[in-house]
Formats: C-alpha cells, structure tokens, sequence
C-alpha cells in the first residue's frame, strides 16, 4: 500500500473503520508470519487457519492502540500483540495433558538447582539423577517438554529489547522502578544466554531474536528439526532456571 503512512494518520485522527480494514489487510501477511512460526511447536494440536484467526484479534489490537509518535516500528510492536493473543488462546485451548504440566514444573525446579548448585548446565545424567529416573527417561521428559516451552521465554525475552518497546506493549509506565527492574533483567537474561553451549546460543539467537522457524535453524545448523527442537527446549530449561533463581534472590533482597 503506497499511501499507508497517510492511511495511519488518518485512522489516528478518524479511528475509521474503513481504514482500519484496509491496514488489517495490509498487515495480515505478518500474522501468518507469526502463526507460522509458533505452528513448528504446537502442528499436532492446532491447524494454521486456527492460529492466523486468533492472531487476527492481535492485529486489530495493535491497530487500535499503535501509537506512531512513539518512534516504534509497527510491524515489531504487532508481532508481540499477535504472538500474544494466539499464545493466551492457545493456553485456553488445555491441550497440554495436567500430567506433562506437572513434570515440566518438576523439570524446571530441577534445572534452576542444579544450575545453582553447580555453577554451570547440568548433564542429561545428573539431570535423571536429581529426579531418581533413568536416563533415558529423563531424555524423554526433556523431549516432550518441548510443548509447553512454547511460551516459557515469553516472561522474560521479547522479541525486540527495545525498553520503550517492553513498556509500551504491555501497557506499563515508563516509571524509574520499571526501567531498572527491566535493565537487571535484561542484564540477567544475558548473562544467562552468554553461559549456553555455542549451539543452544544460536537456536535462541535464530528462533528469538532473527525469527527463524525450527526448519530453517535446521537448515543453518545442519541437524534435523527434531534436533533443533531438542537443544531449543534444553535451553529454554536452563535459562528458566537461572531466571527462576535470579528472581527468588530478589524477593530474599
């Protein structure tokens, strides 16, 4: 759309609905965009056309509340509010069995320990140790979890790091208790990604932050998707648990 800048300012000033159709048409390829990414996770579960529906409410959220005057690009700040909404649909969706929710929680607790006892990523083996499995077993569980850390990084990581962009998706205040919670976080998460082996650094470099799907990390890396799925899950695991310690060390400060 040549004329999409006046079409923006236009809606900002009219909230027409005619305009706002012709920037949900302008937009919509960036939701399939979306969906198509968070489909390599959840495929078996939900079709395409049922994510790219619920990514469609995002769109017209991030429609309504854009702000251009913010200096934001609008394709990043949509992409949060449509991962978003297809993300909090998916949740009311419960595919993910109370069973397999349980063990990831269990997983978790057992990566942030070890994380902090060690001083480092635990093995496969002291990972099936601490939980009184066998290794395989334990290999198992870190597999399947890989459903629900669909969404475990999406507390702490955006898309984009921009601190306005954090603010102003979530509708909070540029307020200095904010901003510094934030810096530490940010610094935190760092911190944390930096301690990953070389591999599980680029998956969560391509996957977050370059937005590649899983295949074409595959693709890159030269493993299977499957693979990449795996050392994207063990990541996630691992930062969560240093996450997870860095937050109780704030609530004991």
């Amino acid at each position: 759309m040549k004329d999409t800048d006046q079409v923006w300012k236009s809606y900002a000033v009219t909230k027409n609905p005619a305009l706002r159709e012709k920037l949900i048409i302008e937009y919509a390829p960036l939701v399939k965009l979306v969906a198509g990414r968070l489909l390599t996770h959840v495929g078996q579960y939900v079709d395409l056309e049922d994510l790219t529906s619920y990514g469609i409410f995002g769109l017209i959220d991030a429609i309504d509340k854009y702000d251009p005057d913010k200096g934001i690009k609008f394709e990043t700040y949509a992409s949060i509010r449509i991962r978003g909404a297809i993300i909090d649909n998916i949740r009311k969706l419960d595919w993910v069995p109370r069973s397999l929710r349980a063990k990831n929680k269990q997983l978790e607790q057992v990566f942030a320990e070890l994380t902090a006892e060690l001083g480092r990523e635990p093995s496969d083996d002291e990972v099936a140790e601490k939980l009184s499995v066998p290794l395989e077993d334990a290999r198992e569980l870190i597999r399947k979890s890989a459903v629900v850390s669909l969404v475990s990084l999406d507390d702490y990581l955006e898309q984009n790091a921009d601190a306005n962009l954090f603010f102003t998706a979530r509708g909070d205040t540029d307020s200095p208790e904010h901003t510094i919670e934030l810096m530490e976080t940010k610094q935190t998460l760092a911190e944390a990604i930096d301690q990953l082996s070389d591999k599980e650094k680029k998956v969560i470099t391509l996957y977050y932050f370059e937005e590649l799907t899983l295949k074409e990390i595959s693709v890159v890396l030269g493993v299977s998707e499957s693979r990449v799925s795996q050392i994207h899950t063990k990541a996630v695991l691992l930062l969560k648990g240093k996450m997870a310690n860095y937050a109780d060390l704030r609530l004991r400060a």
